[in-house]
Order: C-alpha cells, then structure tokens, then sequence
C-alpha cells in the first residue's frame, strides 16, 4: 500500500482479502480503496467431502441426514475466516443446518481429523484431497464452483441442489492504488499474455484451477462482489478473527 507506484511491487492476493474486510473489525488499511487491481489469475475449486461413515452420497441426502441429527455432525476448516470455514457456512446459511464448526491450525490437520473420522465434513482445496477421495478415504458430494471440476467429473456441484451456491479460492494481482493506468494497463496486458500460455494453463489444470484472463475493471468487479458475499456470510455466523 506504501510501496512505490511504479509497477515494481505487487500484492498477490486473494480470496482471504475479500473475507478479511468484513473479518477484521479494524484494518490499517481498506483492501478496496487502497489497492488497484491489475489482472485476475486462477480460481480453484473446493470439494464438499465427508469420512465414509456418514451414510449420505449426495447433498440433498447430507442435508437430511444433517436436519435429522442436528449439532451431531462436526465440519472442520482450516481456521476462522479461511476459504474452507466460510464456504462452510455459506452452505449453513443456505440449508438451515446445524452443524458444529471445529477449526484447525491450518487444513493438513483438519483433513488428518477427517479421513481419522474425528470429524465429519470438511469443505477443502481439491489439490489436498483429491488423492484422498480417489483411494476412498474420502467421499466427495459436490464441488462449490458454479460448473463442475474436470478432475472429478461424476461429482454435481452444491449448486445442482442449492441454486446460486458458489465459493472458490481465487488469487490476482493487485498494485498500489497511485499507481498510474498505462503501467496497470500494461502489466494486465502481459499477465493476460502469460495465462493464455498452454503449458501454464495445464499446469494450473492439474491443480485443480481455471485462469480467469480479464481486464482491471473485471477484476475491480469481481473483489466488490467476493467482498459483499463473504461479508454477509461472517455476518451471519458471527465469525471472528482468530
């Protein structure tokens, strides 16, 4: 935010700014205001999963089975206010369920509680479960993107059954909020020309990630609407920092 305006210090960033504005009671700084965006990079899936013992196979058979056994069912995350606890509670928001939200010190414990069956559901990045789900030890139900994930192509998404349900992790690049337009201009220009390289875009495949090539104003758009969702959701389950 105080860096030099001239293109050569960059801000990585991501979903967990979109849910940190409304997170933080107080921030020495306003993510929206302060930063200008430069170019959106990738977003990634996460799986709805749950440990085998759970008897449900889809979403709506977890919401029945939820609603019939409520506050019985624990959801790990990998802490208050990551991606993997606020898409759970989203989920929450938009079912009625009572589940018991139980955070981690980051996801490899969380999933390690998981797949132990100390926990039940867990709404996790496809990169660290998806070898899990493939040996069975795992079950996937959905998958929160709006379409669904190539990787697992059987899997619906939560919003075949929850219409307008939708989370993602996303990064972009950001730049101080001074600096000028032509070098924003000209950086997107080269971000873009990067992500429409084929062996990145593979790479990023792999991962489970889709690029999202656009101009500032599309990504300006796309942290309004990402900051105004989570917003509402830390609303609603009355999250705070850790």
């Amino acid at each position: 935010m105080r860096a030099p305006a001239d293109g050569y210090t960059l801000l990585w960033t991501g979903s967990p700014n979109a849910i940190s504005a409304t997170l933080y009671e107080k921030l020495n700084f306003d993510f929206i205001r302060d930063i200008a965006p430069v170019a959106s990079i990738a977003r990634l899936p996460l799986v709805m999963e749950v440990h085998p013992s759970i008897p449900a196979q889809t979403i709506p058979e977890f919401i029945a089975y939820a609603k019939a056994n409520p506050g019985k069912l624990n959801m790990a995350s990998g802490g208050n206010g990551t991606v993997t606890h606020v898409a759970g509670e989203l989920f929450k928001m938009m079912t009625g369920v009572n589940i018991v939200h139980v955070p981690y010190r980051g996801g490899p414990p969380a999933l390690t509680d998981l797949i132990a069956g100390q926990v039940q559901v867990m709404f996790d990045n496809v990169p660290t479960s998806i070898e899990h789900i493939k040996s069975g030890k795992l079950r996937p139900l959905g998958v929160t993107t709006a379409a669904r994930w190539e990787g697992l192509p059987d899997v619906a998404t939560i919003g075949d059954f929850l219409p307008g349900y939708e989370a993602s992790t996303w990064t972009g690049i950001g730049a101080p909020q001074t600096t000028p337009g032509e070098i924003v201009d000209k950086l997107n220009k080269e971000i873009n020309a990067g992500l429409a390289d084929s062996k990145l875009k593979a790479r990023l495949a792999d991962l489970g990630g889709t690029v999202m090539p656009g101009s500032p104003a599309d990504l300006e758009k796309f942290i309004a609407e990402e900051t105004g969702k989570w917003a509402k959701v830390v609303k609603f389950a009355g999250i705070k920092a850790e």
